[in-house]
């Protein structure tokens, strides 16, 4: 799937180049010309190819998979805007790609005992599949982490120097007052109006090329990612008089850990609401009128998500066969809830642990490796004849 779209990309900018009328082509550029009948109708294939194959879109969350080779070019899926923020910003770029690694691992850490738990698909440029295609509330919440993320991850990258256009908040200087009294600015606030501001540029660029339902859904979800982070900011002090009595104090604004930010936004995924286009197409309507309206902080979704019991190569879905479940938890990562009512499979494996701990002065703690046996179940695979219901 890595070139896929690279190829059918290529494919049908030669599709259109053979049959553009006014097209001027070079010597070449021109073998739809030199080959007559044969070259019509294997351009007339490979544009039937593009009509029947579906899209799966690529997306700036693969800069994380290059690391520190992001090359702006070699980035599928970005559009202009979003390409030239790249070229004229590569130290940012390599922040979003840091910071891409971070918000997939707390999505992932929020999705731990679910059926679904955000996995990602190796060399692959969509890094989730095909899951996403659908507008399901899991769709909301990668698109609302991933901008928290990018915020995140430029807002730090700005404290830390690493970028040649922002540092700490201007604005933090003087003195200013809360509860407890008047303090000074001082230190390096985290400024976290830069991070908001390029993340909303550099990620909504793409969804403003379209006007469609998803489009609309995807900008207010990130949206509500972008300023989730702001609403964990925290008035960080330190104390200076005598014996640290705090009769003057210097102070900035920090983030808090991220892991608020991704608490926040599935307490967002429990609550999210299904929402359909209103009739101008510029906003939402609840789907079921029994439901409040969604507010400017709640994630939407137009689509239910499937079960994600079974492998479903045409939703995205790996299935659960052989993840592993608590036989005792009535909650999401049960056996029976994991496994969907298929059983499970016990395995019994040897852990060394450490064991008759001591403290020895000074200063260590001494322990001992100890080998016990501990049972793992895991979910049994479906039966073929299901399974292939699915593909």
């Amino acid at each position: 799937m890595l070139g896929l779209n690279r190829i059918l990309s290529l494919r049908a900018a030669r599709i259109r180049s053979c049959g553009s009328p006014g097209a001027k082509l070079s010597p070449r550029s021109s073998s739809c010309h030199n080959h007559g009948a044969s070259s019509r109708i294997y351009c007339a294939c490979l544009l039937l190819l593009l009509l029947v194959t579906p899209r799966v879109d690529s997306s700036w969350w693969y800069i994380g998979a290059l690391g520190a080779r992001v090359i702006c070019d070699n980035i599928p899926g970005l559009v202009n805007k979003q390409r030239q923020l790249c070229q004229r910003h590569p130290d940012i770029m390599q922040a979003i790609g840091e910071g891409t690694k971070e918000w997939i691992r707390e999505c992932q850490h929020q999705f731990r005992h679910h059926r679904w738990n955000c996995s990602t698909l190796d060399r692959d440029h969509t890094v989730f599949g095909r899951v996403l295609l659908r507008s399901s509330r899991e769709a909301a919440f990668v698109y609302a982490i991933s901008s928290a993320g990018v915020v995140y991850a430029l807002t730090r990258a700005c404290s830390q120097g690493e970028l040649k256009t922002c540092n700490c908040d201007p604005h933090k200087r003087g003195r200013a007052s809360d509860e407890r009294g008047e303090f000074d600015w001082g230190g390096c606030s985290d400024n976290i109006n830069y991070g908001i501001k390029f993340a909303k540029a550099f990620i909504d660029a793409k969804e403003r090329t379209v006007r469609d339902a998803r489009a609309l859904m995807n900008l207010h979800n990130n949206r509500c990612g972008r300023t989730a982070v702001k609403r964990f900011m925290k008035l960080e002090c330190k104390c200076h008089g005598v014996s640290g009595s705090c009769t003057l104090r210097t102070c900035w604004m920090a983030m808090s850990d991220f892991r608020k930010t991704g608490d926040y936004l599935r307490r967002k995924y429990n609550g999210a609401i299904e929402v359909t286009m209103n009739q101008d197409g510029t906003g939402f309507a609840v789907a079921n009128k029994a439901f409040r309206k969604a507010t400017k902080n709640d994630l939407v979704y137009f689509e239910n998500s499937p079960d994600y019991c079974l492998q479903d190569k045409t939703a995205g879905s790996l299935g659960t066969a052989g993840r592993v479940c608590n036989k005792t938890s009535r909650g999401t990562d049960g056996c029976e809830v994991m496994c969907c009512g298929r059983g499970y499979d016990t395995t019994r494996v040897k852990q060394i642990t450490k064991c008759e701990c001591k403290f020895k002065w000074c200063c260590a703690v001494e322990c001992k490796d100890c080998e016990e046996a501990v049972d793992i179940h895991t979910c049994k695979a479906p039966k073929r004849a299901e399974w292939l219901d699915q593909t």
